[in-house]
Parts: C-alpha cells; sequence; structure tokens
C-alpha cells in the first residue's frame, strides 16, 4: 500500500497543494510553523477522519476563506493497494454560515465523504488508508490520560478489523442512552429496572471491544518485547498489561462468554454507585493501558526518557502489528521525531522505518540523517503552505 497522490485546497495554511508522492522514504526539511505537520495531518485524517491531536474540526479550514459565502476545505488522496487504486476524498464545510462585518460566522461542520467518487459513511473511508503515525507527542500514550491510550487501542483496532469499528460505534450510543437514562433515575423520572436493556445493550458491543483490545495489546506485547530489549542496550524489561474496568485483578479474561459474564457481574457490582452518580462506572470507556518495565509502572514513575523509549517501542510494534493483520504495509508518517531522540535511538528508528514501503518524515534540521540515507530518500522543501522538490 502507498499514497500516489495528496491534493489539498483550503486546509489549514495550504491554500492549494497537488503533490505526488513516491514509494519510498520522502523527507519534508522546514522551518516551524510552515506546514510540516499539517501535511503529515491531513494523511492522518484521510485515514481515519480525525486529527492526531484535539482540533476544532472548523479550525481545519483555511482561515483566509472565512471571508467567502461558503468556506470549505477538500482533503483527497490516490492510494495503490496492489492492483486497486482507490480515490479517498473528505470535503468540510458549515452547515450554515453567517457574515459579520466580512467574517464568516460558521455553524457545526459537516464532513463529506467520497470512495471513489461516491458517497460514503465516515466508517467506510477508516481501513482504506492504513497509517502509523510518530508525534513527540506521544509520549503522552505512557504518562497522559487514559482516554489517549484508549483512543490510541480504538484508531489502531478501527484500521485493521471493521467489525471494531462498528462495536465501538454501538457502543457509544448505548452508553450515550443510558447514561441519560441513570439521570432520569436520579432525578426519580424513571425506574431502575428500565436499565436491564440497556445492560444488555451495552455488554454485547462492550464485550468485542474489550476482547479485541485484550489480544491487540497481548500481540503488542510480544512485537514490543524485542524491540524495547534492543533500545534499552537489554537493562529493562518491558510488559504492556491491559487493564479492563470489569475486572482490574484478572486482565486476562479468555473468550467471549467469559469476558460477558464478567461484563454483567461488573455491572452488577457498580448498580448502587451508579444509581447514586447518574453515570455508568464500568465499560470499555473506562479501561486503561499499563506499562511496566521491570515490574515498575513506567507512567506513574517513569522518567521522560524511559517513556519516550516506551513510546517508540509501542509504535514500532503498531506498525508491525498492522502489517501481519492487513498484510499490507502501512504509511508511516514520522512528524519531527528525531530532534527527541539520542543518535542510538534515531539510529534505530531510521533503520526500521526503511523497511516500510513508504515512509514520510518532517524534520526541521537535515543534518539529522545520515548521509547514506538522504542519499535514498526524495527530499522536499516545505515553506508557507507549499511544498518544492529539494
Amino acid at each position: 500500500m502507498y499514497l500516489q497522490h495528496l491534493s489539498l485546497t483550503n486546509f489549514r495554511n495550504y491554500v492549494r497543494l497537488e503533490l505526488d508522492l513516491p514509494p519510498h522514504v520522502s523527507v519534508f526539511q522546514g522551518g516551524n510553523a510552515q506546514g510540516k505537520s499539517n501535511l503529515l495531518e491531513s494523511i492522518c485524517f484521510l485515514a481515519t477522519t480525525r486529527f492526531s491531536r484535539t482540533v476544532a474540526e472548523r479550525e481545519l479550514i483555511n482561515w483566509d476563506v472565512m471571508a467567502e459565502r461558503l468556506p470549505f476545505a477538500r482533503l483527497s488522496a490516490n492510494i495503490q493497494k496492489g492492483e486497486r487504486a482507490t480515490l479517498l476524498e473528505i470535503v468540510l464545510s458549515p452547515r450554515s454560515a453567517a457574515h459579520h462585518e466580512g467574517r464568516a460566522v460558521v455553524g457545526p461542520i459537516q464532513k463529506y465523504i467520497r470512495v471513489n467518487g461516491v458517497s460514503r459513511r465516515p466508517a467506510d473511508l477508516i481501513g482504506q488508508l492504513n497509517m502509523v503515525m510518530f508525534s513527540p507527542r506521544d509520549i503522552d500514550l505512557i504518562g497522559g490520560e487514559p482516554a489517549l491510550r484508549r483512543r490510541y487501542l480504538d484508531i489502531t483496532n478501527s484500521q485493521v478489523d471493521p467489525q471494531y469499528l462498528k462495536a465501538l460505534q454501538r457502543y457509544n450510543k448505548v452508553l450515550s442512552q443510558r447514561n441519560h437514562l441513570l439521570r432520569q433515575i436520579a432525578a426519580g423520572q424513571s425506574r431502575p429496572d428500565e436499565l436491564l436493556f440497556w445492560d444488555q445493550e451495552l455488554v454485547k458491543a462492550g464485550a468485542y471491544i474489550v476482547l479485541r483490545r485484550q489480544r491487540t495489546i497481548a500481540e503488542l506485547n510480544d512485537l514490543a518485547n524485542p524491540i524495547h530489549d534492543q533500545l534499552s542496550g537489554s537493562r529493562e524489561k518491558l510488559i504492556l498489561q491491559y487493564r479492563p474496568s470489569i475486572d482490574r485483578e484478572a486482565p486476562k479474561l479468555g473468550g467471549f462468554p467469559e469476558v460477558e459474564q464478567a461484563f454483567n457481574r461488573a455491572l452488577g457490582a457498580a448498580r448502587p454507585r451508579e444509581l447514586a452518580r447518574g453515570l455508568s462506572l464500568i465499560g470499555p470507556h473506562r479501561d486503561d493501558v499499563g506499562f511496566l518495565v521491570n515490574e515498575i509502572d513506567m507512567g506513574t514513575y517513569g522518567s521522560r526518557g524511559q517513556q519516550r523509549t516506551i513510546a517508540l517501542s509501542l509504535k514500532l510494534s503498531e506498525a508491525r502489528f498492522m502489517l501481519t493483520q492487513t498484510g499490507e504495509s502501512p504509511v508511516l508518517l514520522l512528524d519531527d521525531v528525531l530532534s527527541e531522540l539520542d543518535p542510538e535511538r534515531r539510529r534505530h528508528l531510521l533503520g526500521a522505518v526503511s523497511n516500510y514501503r513508504q515512509v514520510l518524515i518532517t524534520t526541521t534540521d537535515l543534518d539529522r540523517f545520515p548521509s547514506e540515507f538522504l542519499a535514498r530518500a526524495e527530499k522536499f522543501r516545505v515553506a508557507d503552505g507549499r511544498v518544492e522538490p529539494a
């Protein structure tokens, strides 16, 4: 799999970009705030319909076009998978736009998705272009909030497992309805026995999410162990541990029936607390992932250097995981990560990613790359929302 052509219109600081990409390593060099990260984020958005960091979708539309009557942004990518070519397209446009002193005041943003020119749902886009994004912010996956780790698992699994994405969408809808009912019960407007239906639906969708996450973490653990062993000089033993809220004491839950049984038991035990708070306290939306080095929790006690090494091990294992799951090499996106690494880890990373079919790397300084690596790479210059061959 590789991305042949990227087209951007009014996306962030790109007014108009038409970029052909080779099926090997490309290095994009430029100063800060010139559009390097936006370039990679556009590919991440086309692959997952999400930005890798929290950004309001109206901020994805170029600020200068907001004075127009119908501001919009368009992203498209030509993807090659074996003998099959696929055209992906996303158009962002406000549902409504008023104007005040020459500037548009936009309403909620609508996403229009097309695959090969046919209108599709956002879910139909995910999995068409598999990618792994490396970023200096990856360190937050280790020491940051649990929501970041859940989001990471959801994006990774959704790209390789359509059933996971469907279960996740169903689970989120059921969770919203169940929370609404819990608030009504707390206010004396509904009866507790009305929860039975929503409990069953929550367990049905949630059990698959828990089981898939557990299996993914187990596979990532096996892949990350030798990588981390090499990066740490064989001084540290890394363990990735899935921590489901339905059974914190026994994270390995076995098959689907066992997960359902554990989920039902946990819901029953949490019922008084949930009714008191008017909130669902058990389920995949409360799960977490632990990173243990020599049996010490690195999320709490790890140094920045240790957390950065774990994050790099995790991302390299994710790339291998996607390759084994799909049989297709994912597109690797490395957003200025070399500046965060010492020479040894930099050398290991560049050696590892060179084995993938397509790699896009941004940097402010070409001196961080070995000359022999640059000799094999296609080089581009990024300046003020423009990309030109270097």
